[in-house]
Parts: C-alpha cells; sequence; structure tokens
C-alpha cells in the first residue's frame, strides 16, 4: 500500500474533522456547521464516516476527503498536507521503492491463497461425504440456518494430516508460501509438513475490509487440544489487532451506535442470526489497544458480554483498563480544593456489561429466545456499578484497607465520566457500600490526580516503544480502496494517458446536458491534484501532456505511473477509451448525487436534532436541482455512449 492509503487507513476522518468542527450524528453521518464560510443557522456541512469523505451542501458545494479538507483549511499544497497528516498518522514517509512494492505483491498473494484454502474448507464441509456429520451438528445443535453458516463462510477442515498440503502443491504453491500464511507447519521430528487444521470447523477471520487474515479452528473431538486453534502470527495475521465478525457487523455497529462484545466465534455468529448484527469477539484473547481503537470508529458505546466466572470477570476489567487507555478523552474544566481552575480528562465512551445467566453463552441464549437477549443488553449496568458490585462481593467491607483498595480502584473511573450529575451519583453509591463519608473520596482524588500526573510521564517515557510496535502492528489493517477512490484513480489515470480525452468527454458531457469535467468530480486530495495538472496541461504548448504531468507530479504520487498499463492497454481506440470515461464519471455522479439527495432530505425533517428551520427553501431548491441531474445522469447512463 501507498503512503496515502496507509495515512487514510490510520486517521479517521470524523476524528480529524472534530478538531475544528463540532459534529452530531445524523443517521449513520455527522453534521454540522461548514467551516469554510460563514453560517450559523444551518448545519449542511456532512461527513461520511463510510466512505472517508466531506460536503458542504450549503454555500460551499464543496467536498474531499482528509487531504481536501487539511488543504482547504490551511490553505497548504498537498506535499505539505501529506507531511503534516503522515506525522498525525505517525507514518514515516518512504519511497514506494521497488522492494516495497515486492513486499506488497507478497501480502496480496499470501491473501489469495487463503481465500483458495476458503474454497477448500468450504468444499469439504458443503459438498464432501464427512462433512455432511459437521454440517448437522452446526444446524442441529448449534441452530445455524444454511444461510448463516453460507454469510460467515464456514468449513471442514478434514482429518487427513496432508490432505491440505498436497491440495496446494498440486496448485503449484511453495513450502514458504503456505507456511506463511499459516496453512502448514514443519514436523519437528522428521523431515516435511503436515496441515495445521484437521478435522475442524473453519471459521474465516477477515480484517473489517474484507480482506483474508487467517482462520480460526474448533475441534471437534473432545481428544483434540486446544479446543480452538488460531492461525499463527504471520504477515497478514496478527490477532491482537483484529476483531471477529467486524467486517460484517462494522456497518450495523454504526447504524445502532454500539458494539457487543462477546467471547467467541459462536456468539458473534449466533447473534447475528437472531438479529444482533453488532456484535465482535477478540477471539479469546483480553481486548488489546489496536482492537479498541478499531471499534471506536464505529461506535463509543460498548456492551461487554462475557462469562460470568472469575475468568470473565478479569477480561471485563482488563476490558474497561484497555479502553480508558484507548478510547477519546475530552477536556472538563474544574475547580480543585483550593479554588485554582484546572482542565480534568473525561472518558468519551459508554461502556456497559451484561450479567448472563450461569452456563449459559450468547448465541445460545439469542437463538432460543431473542427477547430474552434483548431484555439482558437492556439490563446492562454501567460498567462503573459493575466493578463496585464486582471488587466488593465477598470482601470485608468493615477492613478499612479494603474499603481503600477499592476506593482506589473505582475513583479514577468515577473520574471518567463527562456528566457532573452522574458523576455525583456515583461517589454517593461508592461511599454507601463502603459506609465512608462521600468527602473522603474526594480526598482520595485529588491525590491521585497529582500522582496519576507523575506516573503516567513515567510510564510514557517506559513505554514509547512499546507504542511505537503497537502502532506498526495497526498498520497491517490496511483497507481495501472504497468504490469511490477506485472510480476516481481509474478516471484520472485513464486522462493522465490521455489528457486530450478531456475535449470529448466535455463535447460529451454537453451533448447531454451536463455540466464539463471539473475538480469537484475528484475528491481525494491526492487524485484532485493529479486532475488539476491534466487540466493545466491542456493549456501548454511547451510539452506533450502526459510529459507535462509527469514532470510537475509531486514525488509521493509517482506511484500511480506504475499503474497506467493497466488501464490503457496498447491499441485501445479513442472510442473505447472515450467509452470508458463517461462510464465511469457517471458513475461517480450518481453516487455523490443519490448521497446528496439522501442528505438534504435528512437536514429537512423536522425530527434532526439541530431543529432546521431556516434555509429550508433553499434546502428544497438544492434537492430539486440535483433530482433533475440524477434523471440526466440516469438518462446518459441508458442512452448509447459512443457513435450517435
Amino acid at each position: 500500500m501507498n503512503n496515502i492509503e496507509e495515512i487514510k487507513s490510520r486517521i479517521d476522518i470524523v476524528d480529524l474533522i472534530s478538531e475544528t468542527v463540532k459534529l452530531r450524528r445524523a443517521g449513520k453521518n455527522y453534521t454540522g456547521f461548514c467551516p469554510f464560510h460563514s453560517n450559523t443557522r444551518t448545519p449542511a456541512f456532512v461527513v461520511f464516516p463510510d466512505s472517508g469523505t466531506w460536503r458542504c451542501f450549503g454555500e460551499c458545494n464543496e467536498g474531499g476527503d482528509i487531504f481536501r479538507f487539511i488543504m482547504k483549511k490551511e490553505g497548504w499544497d498537498f506535499p505539505e498536507t501529506l507531511r503534516y497528516l503522515a506525522n498525525k498518522a505517525g507514518i514515516i514517509l518512504e519511497p514506494l521503492t521497488p522492494k516495497k512494492k515486492e513486499e506488497n505483491a507478497y501480502e496480496e498473494k499470501l491473501s489469495g491463497i487463503l481465500e483458495e484454502a476458503l474454497i477448500f474448507f468450504r468444499h469439504h464441509l458443503m459438498q464432501n461425504e464427512k462433512g455432511k456429520s459437521v454440517l448437522a451438528y452446526l444446524t442441529d445443535k448449534r441452530k445455524l440456518s444454511l444461510k448463516t453458516i453460507e454469510t460467515f463462510e464456514l468449513g471442514f477442515a478434514p482429518d487427513g494430516w496432508e490432505d491440505g498440503w498436497t491440495y496446494f502443491q498440486n496448485k503449484g504453491y511453495s513450502e514458504k508460501e503456505l507456511v506463511d500464511c499459516g496453512l502448514i507447519t514443519k514436523r519437528s521430528e522428521k523431515e516435511g509438513f503436515y496441515d495445521r487444521f484437521r478435522n475442524r470447523i473453519i471459521f474465516p477471520i477477515r480484517d473489517a475490509n474484507q480482506r483474508m487474515c487467517g482462520f480460526g479452528a474448533r475441534a471437534l473431538s473432545s481428544e483434540d487440544n486446544p479446543k480452538y486453534l488460531n492461525s499463527p502470527q504471520t504477515l497478514l495475521f496478527d490477532k491482537s489487532a483484529l476483531l471477529y465478525g467486524l467486517d460484517k457487523t462494522r456497518k450495523p455497529i454504526r447504524t445502532v451506535d454500539q458494539a457487543i462484545i462477546v467471547e467467541g466465534y459462536f456468539d458473534v455468529i449466533g447473534l447475528y442470526q437472531s438479529g444482533f448484527q453488532n456484535a465482535v469477539s477478540p477471539m479469546g484473547t483480553a481486548l488489546t489497544p489496536i482492537q479498541m481503537r478499531l471499534l471506536k470508529r464505529y461506535t463509543r458505546k460498548i456492551i461487554l458480554a462475557l462469562d460470568p466466572d472469575s475468568a470473565g470477570e478479569k477480561a471485563t476489567l482488563k476490558g474497561l483498563e484497555v479502553a480508558r487507555d484507548s478510547m477519546d478523552h475530552s477536556d472538563d474544566f474544574i475547580f480543585d480544593p483550593k479554588g485554582l481552575i484546572r482542565t480534568e480528562a473525561r472518558l468519551d465512551a459508554d461502556i456497559r456489561v451484561c450479567s448472563l445467566p450461569d452456563g449459559k453463552d450468547p448465541d445460545e441464549i439469542a437463538l432460543e429466545n431473542p427477547e430474552t437477549w434483548k431484555m439482558i443488553l437492556e439490563q446492562a449496568k454501567p460498567i462503573i456499578t459493575h466493578v463496585i458490585d464486582t471488587l466488593s462481593a465477598g470482601k470485608n467491607l468493615d477492613d478499612p484497607k479494603t474499603k481503600s483498595e477499592i476506593a482506589s480502584k473505582v475513583v479514577p473511573l468515577i473520574k471518567d465520566v463527562p456528566n457532573a450529575v452522574e458523576r455525583d451519583a456515583y461517589r454517593q453509591q461508592l461511599a454507601r457500600v463502603l459506609h465512608i463519608d462521600e468527602q473522603s473520596l474526594f480526598s482520595i482524588s485529588e491525590v491521585q490526580y497529582i500522582s496519576r500526573g507523575r506516573s503516567r510521564r513515567q510510564k510514557i517515557e517506559k513505554e514509547s516503544d512499546d507504542e511505537f510496535i503497537k502502532d506498526q502492528l495497526e498498520m497491517q489493517l490496511l483497507p481495501i480502496k472504497n468504490k469511490i477512490y477506485n472510480l476516481e484513480k481509474h478516471l484520472v489515470l485513464l486522462l493522465f494517458k490521455k489528457p486530450e480525452m478531456v475535449y470529448d468527454l466535455d463535447r460529451y458531457l454537453k451533448k447531454n446536458s451536463l455540466f464539463p469535467l471539473s475538480n469537484s468530480d475528484v475528491e481525494s486530495g491526492d487524485l484532485q491534484v493529479v486532475l488539476t495538472l491534466i487540466l493545466k496541461s491542456l493549456q501548454q504548448v511547451d510539452l506533450d501532456g502526459e510529459e507535462f504531468i509527469s514532470n510537475n507530479l509531486p514525488d509521493d504520487l509517482h506511484w500511480l505511473e506504475s499503474e497506467l498499463e493497466q488501464v490503457v492497454h496498447e491499441g485501445t481506440t479513442q472510442d473505447r477509451i472515450l467509452e470508458d470515461l463517461a462510464r465511469t464519471l457517471l458513475m461517480l455522479r450518481k453516487i455523490r448525487v443519490n448521497e446528496k439527495i439522501k442528505n438534504l432530505t435528512i437536514l429537512q425533517q423536522p425530527e434532526n436534532e439541530e431543529k432546521i428551520v431556516s434555509d429550508n427553501a433553499l434546502f428544497q431548491n438544492e434537492l430539486m436541482d440535483a433530482i433533475k441531474t440524477r434523471l440526466l445522469l440516469e438518462k446518459a447512463q441508458s442512452s448509447p455512449l459512443i457513435g450517435d
């Protein structure tokens, strides 16, 4: 992946824009007042987390990605913006060297092998005689439908030691490739290799952007240990940086603005089938900061639904600790006991805990009675109440030392709560449980404030290298380019090779009553820089168009040149290039106009949080114009593109 894609994968557009614009959720998107023109009445600025873009539906009528936002906000050129965002993302800018290209290509090959392995496992579950009993186990005992089994792509690894190894050898893959993607393991006592997964149910594990990373596997025989086995650490698979199910549940999580964290694969799958499609699993490990940072891109509301045993309680407390370190904090001005003003960080998250019946897993409860699971979720305790109950259960609360230990753990959590009324309620609750004066908790709080600041600085100095490693691990979660970026890049590459085709494209657009090509058709900051050069190349006569573009291209965008041959092949006719250009541009504009219509409709709804009443006529006119544009685009798409 190139530097630009890595930056986009690491910086959440909502977080970035929230540093400048106060945003409020509106459906799955966010709205606010545009920072680029004077307006205090109508929040017509919309951020789209799914596509990583923003747009002003008011006076500006502009949009783009994180690069375009910073370029417009700061007045910087692309290289300046790239350096700023790279520093913010913790990425060292390096050119895409031949070695790096080779490494990227190898990772893609490994992911492709895993896709083939999935077909192999799926075949053995659905079309092999030995898979019938496994399929019966999934449908009869686990109560999973065939549709759910298909949705989660479940498979079966046959019980032979070398079935998979032989299959992939015959496909032409090397031992190194199969070891590197975690499918085979080298024998310790003699020469050769054997299959890592044997006689197990297979759970494919993808990252949030659908890329195959590895597998989880459940033993079918009680004699096979461990019960659950995952892929080993590979170039693609790092269990601490993945959440099982996020590839399928990220959109529902964003829609309902809540995530449920459960223990296992079957919990995620069973809840999904029962209509609760917002669950993820850390796959048997304690929550990590990288996992929590992944999750916070979609929601700040989390319910922990872990086992009620001691291990589950420990995991719950660990999850809270990770959340406090990983989730965002907001500053709150307070008076300390001496009357001095200072700021305190408040945790920008709502974390709750489910109480599960003993011996029952979430998938069992939900599949048996969805209403029961719904009630369990509704009764989820605030994390502080849960921690107070957990720490005080079975303890001698008359012992001053016990009181001090519990208070020292709970008071920092209370201080994290952003709402002052809730903080007071929790202090009162803790004071009642410990049978102490509430004012004593304030004293504890002040001592901890001073010591925490000192210890935090020491911790940062001590663990800076560890944080760097965590950040590097997070960089492995590179996204597949979204549809809009792919279309924009294809359009730009076509014109890079044939800039003079802009004239033919504009004639075609005019013929269909559509606006000519402009910079606003490309919203990705890096690609917009290239399109600007393409349009400038037509206004000069000193150099050939492609040579002018190449000579003026910023260093960090020269990677585009290596992809030119993929879009325009030798012998391609002008008509075919024009057809490709027109189809690509029409699709781009259609996606954007549909998004515009949807958001203008939302902005006019009376139940909108901002209670928009002014500028309604402006929105109505904008909406009518957008609908007319969509009709023209649909008409152009349905008519012959060339030769008429």
